[in-house]
């Protein structure tokens, strides 16, 4: 009987190490070793961190290297992040039963010593005399062993955000080195020229020193920073809880100062310890509405070193804007007793926290810069959020509620009676209480919709009605914005983008206000799984409300029918158990004619909302047998409009090119040597419903995908570039809109794609964020490739 087991475990033993083998094979992405290439030799010379490393880092690291879920928390857009280095542990590391520590640069520590007694190990220097720094292995590794010019990676390496990072330190980089010879820096992607490793190599050599790069602050944005602070810190009971709400609202802010001339800077507000003049000690809490438990002072500092695009948020803080907010909050007596605290209580509901403030100005304040709540909402604190995206389509169509319309802003009695039903869940990170609070948060949500449903019926017993949208006071293109999904991720466009989407938001001020401080201001991308997961069930009840809210525009009788076209087969159960029942009584104040009652509707808020909709006239996503072109635009701009047309709002059930593409694909369309424009063709996945934050897979409905095409750029997260000359367009469009085989679709790739390791990957993606810069400064910055696909 010994014999036999020891067999067994002989065979087992095999079997196993085997498998080991095999996997060691298939992660290192070459079953034999490789013959590395003779490295360039390091420069002697001085290297000056400024103007030479820096450039070097911004262009080939810092697309990796950026969000919270870079590799190894090794971030690279300021010094400080590379002084910090790298951590073993992952902010996207799975489900956490507790919240871990946060980690963010500049305000959970502020020294490199404190980084290292939180375990956050150096890249720049090794630890011992027998190793090398780590940034100067990776880079040696990725020169030693490059990739055939525009090849496809092997598919043996895994790439994207599921890609698993070894987290090493440079005393155990030769292991790596041995088992992972194409896991160089930068990682499977073109690499660093010789001129560029040479000078990081050599950098690196002379100890890798970064000099202080203190910002020096013009005549004229010290000016306006004294006026600012001093307008954030009065000493009045009113100016400070205008100010607090202020902060919880601009806190994620890229602010920036119009009124000044010059180079465009960015700057953050934050709260410190210190008053204004002296230096800003930032006050670390988890949650910008925490007890700052001392003193504190609002201060807005620069923000240092590069921004992603993803981290744009711009806000503009001008005369114009100070001048706004004194009208709003301050021109009128109201009334305020004692200050609110910090409880938990009164983080759960900014309504009860801020009822002191009319309601009126808290709404119209936001719906002056809507676009940038919603681009908080949907950009946020997040780097991938596929589980709170799973709960909206890929893409919907937002619009506000006129402030006069809201009953919330003009009955004060039925605004005292809600305000107890709208706190929010997700600080409360307890496992063992989840279940209980869940519950406990949905009666209160449900309550307050058959409130407001009783409300409407009250207040406007005749129906809603387009007099009751917002139309951004004839002027502000932020009263009508597309929300498109990509995924994990998503982003925000002003105006009406596309063929009319299967839904549509409406929101008032309630939802809008809610949607914020759920995913923004009490949302904390270090938190555990309830915390998680309490999050995303809400945000699902406010997708449902905003829809519902919409669908008061449809004539009665027929919303429970659109309804469970956009709540298909398992998105039905939830209704009677979460979601309310929709309000298929009440009449519509609009008139109709037609058997399709939401294309007319929405054909209607097309023509009545023109003069504040970005893309009024969408020729390329909503064009007739005709003029399916921007008549703004050069004739060969015009050329490529038209071509782009043909696979635009068209099901993939007649495109089969449409299902080999990506979310977001970038197309660059060159024309001559220095003329070029960019389009974002954005694939919407069809689903049967949107009710769950899991098994989208079971939801998914391939032939019913369509094309948008944006004619700029959307997205944060390239996940493809084609470079097509202007010659080629129709062509590019003809080929792509019948590649039904996986052949035909490598064709074009192999035409007009840039792979991951094309010659001129770098430089092509920077110049379409330089395209994106000559006409957008304040949103254009670096890509994240985290998630570039490699076809």
């Amino acid at each position: 009987m010994r014999t036999v087991y020891s067999g067994i475990y002989l065979i087992v033993l095999l079997f196993v190490l085997s498998a080991c083998q095999k996997y060691q094979d298939a992660i290192s992405g070459n079953n034999q070793i490789p013959i590395p290439a003779i490295l360039p030799v390091p420069i002697e010379r001085p290297v000056s961190y400024t103007q030479e490393i820096r450039p070097i880092i911004e262009s080939k690291c810092l697309s990796c290297h950026g969000c919270f879920d870079a590799p190894c928390q090794l971030k690279m857009e300021n010094a400080e992040g590379l002084l910090r280095g790298a951590f073993r542990e992952s902010i996207y590391g799975g489900v956490r039963t507790e919240a871990m520590p946060p980690t963010r640069l500049g305000i959970d520590e502020l020294t490199v010593s404190g980084w290292r007694e939180r375990g956050f190990h150096s890249v720049l220097q090794s630890g011992d005399a027998q190793s090398e720094p780590l940034i100067a292995g990776m880079i040696s590794l990725a020169k030693q062993y490059p990739f055939p010019p525009n090849s496809k990676i092997p598919d043996s390496i895994k790439l994207g955000i599921n890609h698993k990072n070894q987290c090493i330190s440079g005393e155990k980089f030769s292991d790596y080195a041995r088992d992972y010879p194409y896991g160089g820096m930068p990682f499977a992607v073109t690499g660093l020229s010789d001129q560029e490793y040479a000078l990081l190599a050599g950098w690196v050599k002379q100890g890798a020193v970064i000099t202080d790069e203190p910002v020096t602050l013009t005549g004229g944005e010290k000016k306006i920073l004294q006026q600012w602070e001093a307008f954030f810190n009065r000493d009045d009971n009113r100016g400070k809880l205008v100010a607090r709400w202020l902060y919880e609202h601009l806190f994620m802010a890229t602010l920036y100062f119009p009124d000044l001339d010059g180079e465009l800077r960015f700057f953050e507000l934050v709260r410190s310890s210190t008053p204004p003049g002296r230096d800003v000690i930032p006050i670390s809490t988890v949650f910008p509405n925490d007890d700052p438990e001392q003193p504190f002072f609002y201060r807005i500092r620069p923000i240092v070193g590069n921004i992603l695009h993803k981290r744009r948020m711009p806000y503009p803080l001008s005369h114009a804007k100070q001048r706004r907010i004194n009208e709003l909050f301050f021109a009128h007596e109201w009334p305020v007793g004692e200050l609110p605290g910090y409880s938990y209580a009164e983080r759960v509901n900014p309504f009860a926290t801020f009822a002191a403030i009319p309601a009126y100005a808290r709404y119209r304040f936001m719906l002056d810069d809507a676009e940038y709540y919603v681009r908080n909402v949907i950009h946020g604190p997040v780097c991938r959020g596929q589980i709170a995206t799973d709960v909206i389509r890929d893409r919907f169509w937002v619009l506000f509620q006129n402030p006069e319309s809201d009953p919330f802003i003009t009955n004060n009695a039925y605004r005292h009676q809600a305000v107890p039903l709208l706190e929010m869940p997700g600080q409360n990170d307890d496992l063992l209480t989840m279940g209980e609070e869940w519950f406990r948060y949905l009666n209160h949500h449900n309550d307050y919709q058959a409130q407001r449903r009783s409300q409407y019926v009250l207040q406007y017993p005749g129906g809603a009605s387009l007099a009751h949208l917002w139309d951004g006071d004839g002027r502000n293109k932020d009263a009508l914005l597309t929300v498109t999904r990509h995924y994990d991720s998503a982003s925000v466009t002003r105006g009406l983008i596309g063929d009319i989407p299967q839904t549509l938001w409406l929101m008032d001020y309630p939802l809008l206000e809610r949607t914020y401080y759920i995913l923004v201001v009490n949302y904390n991308v270090f938190g555990n799984v309830a915390h998680q997961l309490l999050t995303r069930l809400y945000f699902d009840l406010i997708r449902n409300s905003s829809e519902h809210n919409f669908l008061r525009l449809i004539p009665d009788g027929q919303r429970t029918d659109i309804l469970h076209d956009w709540y298909q087969h398992s998105g039905k159960l939830k209704f009677g158990i979460f979601y309310e029942k929709i309000d298929d009584v009440l009449p519509s104040a609009e008139r109709f004619t037609t058997d399709d009652p939401k294309q007319e509707l929405v054909s209607r808020i097309l023509q009545r909302f023109e003069s504040v909709n970005v893309m009024a006239d969408d020729p390329i996503n909503r064009c007739g047998p005709v003029n399916c072109v921007r008549s703004d635009q050069p004739l060969w701009i015009q050329k490529a409009d038209q071509a782009l047309s043909a696979i635009a709002a068209r099901p993939a059930a007649d495109l089969a090119g449409i299902n080999r593409l990506p979310e977001v694909t970038f197309v660059r369309v060159k024309h001559d040597q220095d003329k070029r424009t960019v389009y974002t063709l954005l694939r919407d996945r069809a689903h049967s419903n949107v009710a769950f934050i899991l098994g989208e897979e079971l939801r998914y409905q391939p032939e019913k995908d369509r094309l948008t095409v944006y004619p700029g750029i959307t997205g944060s997260y390239p996940n493809f570039i084609f470079d097509v000359p202007a010659s080629d367009i129709e062509e590019f469009v003809s080929l792509l809109g019948i590649a039904k085989k996986e052949e035909h679709f490598e064709h074009i790739v192999n035409t007009w794609g840039v792979r991951r390791t094309h010659p001129q990957f770098w430089e092509i993606l920077h110049d379409i964020t330089g395209w994106q810069k000559e006409r957008e400064p304040h949103i254009a910055g670096i890509f994240d490739i985290n998630r570039y696909e490699n076809f």
